[in-house]
């Protein structure tokens, strides 16, 4: 763990496999009350240019448990709103906290906060990648199956931001990775072939058209909104596309016995996935938004080197 001190997370591919599982395990620890790391007098920022639930929570409730402060620092109350290029705010925010996350639009934003501020940067978010989300879906997954060993993970619906660290983030664990998309829809191909460098061999990364197949026999079915946030215009022409995508119980029907269902949150109920399923057995929708706290928690103990 000592390798992620002081360190950004830009993106899930940042971590390497060691590092990505020493994660986990800290935070399986933690979410069994085995490990009481503290970081007091240390400061989070969180600086969110789009609305959010589970991470500002969860990231809030990390850093407190942590013996650590937290400042929401959103665009409606600093001089992001106004326009302050974003150079000069993360030159400024460096020299007054330990550490900062960041939800925004261009993944270029937080790369270039990044590059001007020395304290450690966490991608909270961007349109390319949601890789504190994978955090928290992987430990769900090893939590469900005792093992992330020969298993497979489905995705169903846009190529979007979720999709892209969740095919990073499963070919680092080793986890085969299916994503099935509608045409034109499909994620990023330099993101794929990322994916497919990171998997070395060790696991499968599969892009395709036809939701059955990919999720005959899967592990775990994955879904997110089909119109992601800034692009509800979109809606009225993409949900007849992606009606065949939907997580409902005939495409549940054709995935491992012992299958569980995931969603980041929030959903939209009868679109992506139905009431049933995700009010159902075999849902673990409300473990992985807990999750959310423990890999954070983890992630932050590990940058701040919490003792």
């Amino acid at each position: 763990m000592d390798s992620l001190k002081g360190r950004d997370l830009l993106s899930i591919a940042d971590l390497t496999k060691p590092e990505l599982q020493a994660l986990l395990d800290l935070a399986t620890e933690l979410k069994a009350g085995s490990r009481q790391p503290k970081c007091p007098h240390k400061v989070l920022g969180l600086v969110f240019s789009k609305a959010s639930t589970r991470t500002r929570v969860s990231f809030s409730v990390a850093m407190y448990q942590l013996g650590g402060q937290v400042l929401d620092l959103n665009a409606g109350v600093t001089q992001v709103g106004r326009g302050e290029p974003t150079a000069d705010t993360a030159r400024v925010l460096d020299r007054y906290l330990d550490v900062v996350a960041i939800r925004t639009f261009e993944q270029t934003e937080i790369e270039e906060f990044a590059q001007y501020a020395s304290i450690p940067v966490i991608n909270a978010l961007t349109d390319l990648e949601h890789p504190c989300q994978i955090l928290a879906d992987l430990l769900t997954l090893k939590q469900a199956f005792g093992t992330l060993e020969n298993l497979t993970m489905s995705y169903l619906g846009d190529g979007n931001n979720v999709a892209h660290s969740l095919m990073l983030g499963c070919a680092l664990a080793g986890v085969n990775i299916r994503v099935g998309t509608p045409d034109g829809y499909a994620p990023n191909p330099a993101i794929v072939n990322q994916a497919i460098e990171l998997a070395a061999g060790r696991s499968t990364v599969e892009i395709t058209t036809d939701p059955q197949a990919a999720v005959h026999g899967s592990h775990a079915l994955y879904t997110d909104v089909w119109t992601s946030m800034g692009d509800e215009s979109e809606s009225a022409v993409r949900i007849p596309q992606f009606q065949p995508y939907q997580i409902n119980q005939d495409i549940l029907n054709l995935a491992d016995d012992q299958a569980i269902v995931l969603h980041c949150l929030p959903a939209h109920r009868g679109e992506e996935i139905t009431h049933d399923i995700m009010e159902g057995p075999q849902s673990r929708l409300w473990d992985q938004a807990e999750n959310r706290l423990h890999a954070q928690k983890a992630l932050l103990a590990a940058i701040l080197n919490a003792t």
